[in-house]
């Protein structure tokens, strides 16, 4: 995304509490924030943001744009989604400040139709190659101790084995 859309930076922000995920058992925000930051160490230009797990509670959209607006007024906000989710953005709190404060990008998987947004979103497309990849497979693999090895980033596979995530399951 950085290069795509000639950002001068990128937080990928790790929820405290999502609220999509309500009522279901999910890594503790320390674990996943680890895991990001090592996921992206040494990658210029990206970083790990631990603004929604500062703010404790549950994690809106809305309120970390207003938050980050706040920290620098004027700042160009885009924020990334995928096109799964980008269906359902009428479902969030306050969709209208998402969409005052932030250019919506929705990043298309392999030859899938671009989902379309109409307004209130300003919105731009960015295409990337199809991974049949998803996360519950992912967390099945670490739990069977089979290797994640060119799935997820070498940093990130360190922090799983060494914190014990997803181990048994869990």
């Amino acid at each position: 995304m950085r290069h795509a859309l000639a950002l001068d930076r990128v937080l990928l922000v790790v929820a405290n509490a999502p609220w999509q995920k309500s009522g279901r058992a999910i890594t503790p925000a320390a674990d996943r924030l680890a895991m990001v930051r090592a996921a992206v160490a040494g990658t210029e230009g990206v970083e790990a943001s631990s603004i929604e797990i500062d703010r404790g509670g549950e994690s809106y959209t809305a309120d970390t744009l207003e938050a980050l607006t706040a920290e620098e007024p004027g700042r160009e906000l885009f924020l990334v989604v995928g096109a799964d989710v980008a269906a359902d953005l009428h479902t969030w709190r306050r969709p209208d400040v998402v969409a005052r404060l932030a250019t919506l990008v929705v990043v298309n998987r392999g030859a899938a139709a671009d989902v379309a947004v109409g307004p209130p979103w300003r919105a731009q497309h960015v295409r990337i190659p199809a991974l049949d990849i998803s996360s519950s497979d992912l967390r099945a693999r670490a739990a069977d101790g089979r290797p994640l090895d060119h799935l997820v980033p070498a940093g990130a596979i360190g922090c799983i084995r060494e914190r014990g995530l997803y181990a048994s399951g869990t």
